[in-house]
C-alpha cells in the first residue's frame, strides 16, 4: 500500500507544479478575488465564524475561498509541494489558514482539535484505498452536532472509458471496490491535458453504498444525498460545457448521474 500511496504523492507533487501555471486553476484570478467554490459546494450554507477542516485540499484555493466567506479554515493534503503553495497563497491573500501536510489516514496524529465542519470535494475518493478508515478520520475531527459535506463525482460515472479517444459511453472500469488498485498512465493532468508530463496513478473504485455505509458505520447520520447530471470537470472527451462551467453529456445520451452531494452529521 505504501508503494501506491508514495507513487500518488509523487504524481500530486508533480501536478502541483503544472497546476500552479494552469488556466484551469487561474491563480491570478483567484488572487484578484475570484472564488473557487461552485454552486453545489456553496449549498453547504453559511460558514461565517465556523471552524472548517478541508480534507485533500490540494493547494488550498477552495480552502481559502471558504476563508473569504468567514470560516476559520484548516486544509490538509499529503503533497508537500501543494501545502507549500497553499501557505504562500494564504500569505499573498492575507487570508488566515492553517495547512497541514499529512496522509489522510495519519492526520489524527498530525492535527489536534475538532471542527464544526469537515468538507471535501471533487475527485477525492478514488485516491483512498479504505473508506472505513476515511470515515473514522472524519468522525474523529467532527464536533458533536457538526456537519460533514462532500461533493464528488458519482461512482457510476467512473465505470466508463475516459480515454482521450473515447467517442461513446463504454464500460471500462469496475463499479465495486477491489483491494488492489487500478493503474493508469497519465499524460499531462486533468487541469492541463496537453502538458509535457507523464506519470502513473493508482486508484480505487468505491460504490455508492460503500460511501454511505462507511459514514454510517463511522457514527455519522446521513441527512441528504443528492445526484446531478453534471460534473465539475471534463471526465470524457465528448462532454459539453454550459455557461456556468458545468460539464454535461451531449443531448444524444439520457441524463445519467455524474455527481453527488452528501451531507451528514455527527450525533
Amino acid at each position: 500500500m505504501d508503494e501506491y500511496l508514495s507513487a500518488n504523492r509523487q504524481l500530486w507533487n508533480d501536478w502541483t507544479d503544472l497546476h500552479e501555471q494552469s488556466q484551469f486553476y487561474n491563480i491570478p484570478g483567484f488572487l484578484a478575488g475570484e472564488s473557487r467554490l461552485d454552486s453545489v459546494e456553496l449549498e453547504l450554507g453559511d460558514v461565517a465564524g465556523k471552524s472548517l477542516l478541508h480534507l485533500q485540499c490540494h493547494f488550498g484555493m477552495t480552502t481559502l475561498s471558504w476563508a473569504r466567506l468567514g470560516a476559520q479554515v484548516t486544509g490538509a493534503d499529503f503533497s508537500d509541494k501543494a501545502i507549500a503553495l497553499a501557505r504562500r497563497l494564504s500569505q499573498e491573500t492575507r487570508l488566515a489558514a492553517n495547512f497541514v501536510c499529512a496522509n489522510l489516514y495519519d492526520l489524527p496524529a498530525a492535527l489536534s482539535g475538532e471542527f464544526d465542519i469537515v468538507f471535501t470535494s471533487h475527485g477525492v475518493l478514488s485516491w483512498l484505498p479504505d473508506l472505513r478508515r476515511w470515515a473514522e478520520v472524519i468522525a474523529h475531527f467532527l464536533k458533536r452536532g457538526g456537519t460533514f459535506y462532500i461533493v464528488e463525482a458519482h461512482p457510476f460515472a467512473y465505470v466508463f472509458d475516459d480515454d482521450d479517444k473515447a467517442t461513446d459511453l463504454r464500460v471500462r472500469y469496475p463499479y465495486f471496490h477491489t483491494p488492489e488498485p487500478g493503474r493508469f498512465e497519465n499524460r499531462g493532468s486533468y487541469a492541463d491535458p496537453d502538458a509535457d508530463y507523464h506519470g502513473v496513478e493508482y486508484f480505487w473504485t468505491h460504490s455508492a453504498s460503500d460511501i454511505v455505509n462507511s459514514l454510517i458505520q463511522g457514527g455519522l447520520q446521513i441527512d441528504s444525498f443528492r445526484e446531478y447530471s453534471k460534473l465539475a470537470w471534463k471526465m470524457y472527451p465528448f462532454m459539453e460545457v454550459d455557461s456556468a462551467g458545468w460539464w454535461h453529456l451531449p443531448a444524444r445520451f439520457p441524463e445519467l448521474p455524474l455527481m453527488f452531494a452528501l451531507r451528514a452529521a455527527k450525533m
